[in-house]
């Protein structure tokens, strides 16, 4: 450790090179707790710059601790999933740290009791064995893994990805697929579609099913919980479900390519009145999501500004998980097949 301490320090005119300049500045260093300098007042100045820095520490640790709680993410949680998730994961730190921390200790007070300058500690260069010591070594890591594996097990039961949350609610339906390098979000039964937005109803639960156009990616909402994967001509399924109102950040969590840093979207948990209203408000407006412009949105392109498509071609997350988009027709063809199919032969 060095600390810089205070002794006398002049400096004095060399001769011609002017008047006399005198400053007393109390410079020292302190190695090792010994102080170079026999001032009494220069040692007393090291012991306030010890106590300053010190507060300093504190303070900025204080400061830390307190700006990283800002944005816990999953430590946050905003539904039952993710709720769920972070006391298993309280749970979990628990059982081991109740291991850790008496292991801690007892390396610290083995090394005091056994030290050299303890004449009541027994030393005994014979032994080799004894039963009970094995007998504890033995049964507490024993039985902190089944007690691990046990809250491991009915978690992984209950907070299975495809298992529908309980709700008096029906659950709003979204299909995701993931792009390069941006999120494409489907409501079958509002018929519109968004990008780099999903907006949901709060404390409806919300059942997903995911794919991929691309790579392999994972869709994760740190503070809804329940990170999963996403599969070209694969479906999985997820449910979550967030309670409170707000905006929250989502991303993918696995790397995709050059894109992939700007592959995040936002959460936005309205109430349920404001959602319909949004659903409505956004059906029939904008641009339709069929064949040619999935074409054009599945281009590789990153940090997309989110939008909406006021139309869906139907069965297209189908027609994108089976990668038969291109013989999918559009809502406007559709529409105009279904008009003409109703019209009797002759006119």
């Amino acid at each position: 450790m060095i600390e810089v301490n205070i002794a006398d320090w002049k400096l004095r005119h060399y001769q011609g090179v002017g008047p006399a300049i005198e400053r007393r500045v109390r410079p020292s260093i302190l190695v090792a707790g010994r102080s170079l300098s026999n001032s009494r007042r220069g040692n007393e100045w090291i012991i306030r710059l010890g106590r300053a820095g010190l507060l300093r520490v504190l303070v900025g640790g204080a400061l830390l601790v307190l700006t990283a709680g800002c944005d816990r993410g999953i430590l946050d949680p905003v539904g039952p999933v993710a709720a769920q998730e972070k006391q298993l994961l309280i749970n979990s730190t628990a059982i081991m740290l109740a291991i850790i921390i008496p292991t801690m200790i007892a390396t610290v007070a083995f090394a005091w009791w056994f030290r050299r300058g303890n004449s009541k500690a027994t030393y005994r260069p014979d032994w080799e064995y004894s039963g009970a010591i094995e007998m504890v070594v033995w049964s507490i890591p024993a039985l902190t893994i089944m007690l691990l594996g046990g809250i491991a097990w009915i978690a992984s039961h209950d907070l299975d990805p495809a298992k529908p949350l309980k709700s008096s609610v029906p659950p709003l339906k979204v299909e995701v697929v993931s792009l390069d390098w941006k999120w494409l979000f489907i409501y079958p039964d509002q018929g519109v579609a968004t990008v780099n937005q999903l907006v949901v109803p709060a404390g409806t639960p919300i059942s997903f099913r995911l794919t991929s156009a691309t790579v392999w990616n994972s869709f994760f909402v740190p503070q809804m919980g329940t990170m999963i994967y996403t599969m070209p001509r694969m479906t999985t399924r997820l449910n979550l479900q967030a309670d409170r109102q707000g905006v929250y950040d989502g991303l993918s969590t696995h790397f995709s390519g050059d894109g992939f840093p700007g592959m995040q979207f936002k959460v936005q948990a309205l109430p349920a009145d404001q959602f319909a209203m949004w659903a409505q408000g956004s059906r029939g407006t904008g641009a339709a999501l069929d064949a040619r412009s999935y074409a054009l949105l599945s281009k590789p392109s990153s940090y997309v500004k989110p939008m909406t498509f006021g139309a869906v071609a139907p069965g297209l997350f189908d027609a994108i998980v089976s990668d038969r988009v291109q013989q999918l027709a559009g809502p406007a063809a559709a529409a105009a097949a279904n008009q003409n199919s109703a019209v009797p032969a002759g006119g």
